[in-house]
């Protein structure tokens, strides 16, 4: 069975890039008109080297610096490189750009081709291997090979395939995953529409495998479509995997619905984002700083978009430095962990640096956010379970899967590493949302999360020093911004079980913290509730008791709520409360006569109580929520059996 690498050329422009792969392939990568006529690689190219077992996806860049954005687009998922330089004109501006973006990719392999040595003499050859040799000192091609070569004579075209192929077996050794393993991610560089057969889009295979039927989506917008048809270097197939190109004939989206920059995969393997966190690096031929919040072009696959850099901790970053930062990015895009990427500036346009995305759906950072930042660095970690773990803590309190590490944390495996974290001590927490639905946090957001309840409860004690518990609603409504009631209720009954939060009920209080009253306050409760008290059973109303306070008038409203917390008054309505005794009293009182007579209607429970309806309605309604009593029909009856003789 024959492997799949893609592998593209780089080089300055008018140095043979085209016409070597020609001669490698017999093809012409120029397919435009104006590149027949001007001479020169302007879009992408494509071709086909086969090397016994191995098949070279050769996708051959325009050299241009103002086609620079092309030449990012196509290295998208390139394997190797093959880095072109004229032996007549040697090293130039855009050999040193390539270089630097097929280093920012993390490229490791490639062959370097000395071209056009027909028209060059040997010790000018020479000079130009040296400078060559030179510049790529120190980089994935330190030690590659150099071809001498002629595209018109064919010198050292069978020694460039030999090399190809060493390098490509390189690459192979490299590799662990299966071609066809996990989920198919493609990302696009050509669209268009083909009579009879609808919208076609191209790109360089990621990861996975696609077959005619799949269904698929279109991202950003997780638009679906389905695989009608399969092409790869203009042969039908069944299905292609990661390290092919292909041409994917699509059905659900209009060929302009969709551009340059989209991405075709597997649904649920990526997520739009407008901002992600990254570990960033500065070349070091960097003429200027990279200051902070500075804007740049940011090259992510094959899309190109603006995005503002926040730098951790400087202001910013000189040439050579590398530092975590997050990006901004003016329109979503989608990516995943570890996937490389390169920053150029806004103007003028030239390549400053590049990086790898490390949280690729991320929420904004605070400078200051020790923790989150310290969970960053695991995220730049070689061990996978510590990257999952970090993944896992920047989900946050959503609901995440196994299979969101592939993306998350570039887990190869991901249900095995989900069974490692769940085997890990503390590392995890299994949080009951209902009897048949549980969430699994990382221990350090579930104790931040419990954290921030217990601070809103120091928060409403400090704001209502007057009361001493407040309504479970009351705290609810704080963390509505999690749109998971389970999850903070889950959360609450374990500070409950804790006792870090205290529960009655009346409602929640912290240990230890009561009410703090003026030594007036506490003497005018201390006064209400006489007065409750030598009322009985008809009180007077909250509104009346403000009117009667000589001074607090607007502490009066709190300082009843505290009596009723307190135990010493019960809450009948809004405006009316009930000294505990006198509810009581009217309880034993009702309990005989209701036993005696099997009901009352509320004009007999009135009489009974010598009172008016003011007062006897209000108690009606409140024993039949607290379940003493129940309506039957006009009646009031005691509601369990056996209540007559409690």
């Amino acid at each position: 069975m024959a492997t799949d690498f893609i592998l593209g050329t780089a080089g300055h422009i008018d140095h043979g890039k085209t016409a070597l792969v020609r001669a490698l392939t017999g093809r012409d990568t120029d397919r435009l008109p104006e590149e027949k006529r001007r001479g020169i690689t302007i879009e992408l190219g494509f071709a086909e080297l086969v090397l016994g077992d191995l098949r070279l996806g050769i996708v051959d860049v325009p050299g241009h610096e103002r086609f620079v954005r092309n030449m990012l687009a196509g290295a998208t998922g390139m394997d190797l490189a093959l880095l072109v330089v004229a032996a007549d004109d040697s090293v130039k501006p855009q050999t040193r750009e390539h270089l630097d973006i097929l280093r920012l990719l993390n490229l490791q392999a490639g062959v370097i081709a000395l071209t056009k040595c027909d028209v060059a003499d040997a010790e000018w050859i020479e000079l130009v291997e040296g400078e060559v040799r030179e510049l790529v000192a120190g980089t994935f091609l330190a030690d590659a090979a150099i071809v001498r070569t002629s595209a018109q004579s064919g010198e050292g075209i069978d020694c460039l395939r030999a090399e190809l192929a060493a390098a490509a077996a390189k690459v192979a050794c490299q590799k662990t995953e299966q071609p066809a393993a996990g989920p198919f991610r493609m990302a696009i560089d050509r669209v268009f529409s083909v009579a009879g057969h609808g919208t076609v889009v191209t790109g360089s295979v990621l990861r996975g495998q696609a077959a005619v039927g799949d269904e698929l989506v279109i991202e950003p917008g997780s638009h679906p479509v389905r695989v009608r048809g399969l092409h790869s270097h203009d042969r039908v197939v069944d299905r292609v995997h990661r390290g092919q190109r292909a041409a994917v004939n699509l059905a659900g989206l209009h060929h302009e619905q969709i551009r340059r920059g989209h991405e075709l995969a597997s649904p649920g393997l990526l997520r739009a984002t407008r901002l992600m966190t990254a570990q960033i690096q500065l070349l070091p031929s960097a003429q200027q700083p990279l200051k902070n919040r500075r804007r740049v072009r940011l090259h992510l696959g094959t899309t190109e978009v603006m995005a503002s850099v926040l730098l951790h901790q400087q202001h910013e970053l000189a040439a050579g430095q590398q530092a975590l930062a997050q990006l901004l990015l003016a329109k979503p895009a989608v990516t995943t962990w570890g996937q490389p990427f390169v920053i150029r500036r806004e103007s003028p346009v030239v390549t400053i640096g590049g990086g790898r995305v490390l949280a690729p759906d991320a929420q904004k950072l605070k400078h200051d956010a020790q923790q989150d930042w310290h969970y960053v660095h695991q995220l730049c970690a070689e061990d996978e379970l510590t990257r999952a773990a970090a993944a896992v803590y920047f989900a946050g309190w959503d609901d995440w899967q196994s299979d969101d590490l592939a993306r998350t944390a570039g887990v190869n495996d991901p249900a095995a590493i989900h069974k490692q974290l769940l085997a890990s001590h503390g590392l995890l927490e299994t949080v009951p949302l209902s009897p048949t639905r549980t969430a699994q946090l990382h221990h350090a957001r579930a104790e931040t999360l419990r954290e921030r309840i217990v601070a809103a409860l120091e928060t409403m004690h400090e704001e209502n020093p007057r009361q001493l518990v407040f309504p479970q609603a009351q705290l609810a409504h704080r963390f509505a911004y999690l749109h998971n009631p389970p999850l903070y209720r889950a959360m609450l009954a374990s500070l409950i079980d804790q006792q870090r939060v205290l529960q009655s009920p009346a409602g929640l209080s912290l240990p230890g913290k009561g009410p703090r009253l003026s030594k007036n306050e506490q003497q005018l409760l201390d006064k209400m509730i006489i007065q409750y008290q030598q009322a009985g059973g008809q009180p007077p109303l909250v509104t009346e008791l403000q009117q009667q306070a000589a001074r607090n008038q607007a502490a009066v409203p709190q300082l009843v709520e505290l009596a009723a917390a307190q135990g010493h008054l019960v809450q009948l309505t809004a405006e009316l409360y009930m000294h505990q005794q006198a509810v009581e009293e009217i309880r034993e009182k009702l309990t005989q006569r209701l036993a005696e007579r099997g009901g009352l209607t509320v004009s007999q429970i009135r009489e009974a109580l010598q009172t008016t309806r003011k007062f006897a309605v209000p108690l009606c309604e409140y024993f039949d929520r607290i379940g003493f009593t129940r309506r039957d029909g006009d009646l009031r009856v005691l509601a369990r059996q056996g209540e007559g003789r409690g």
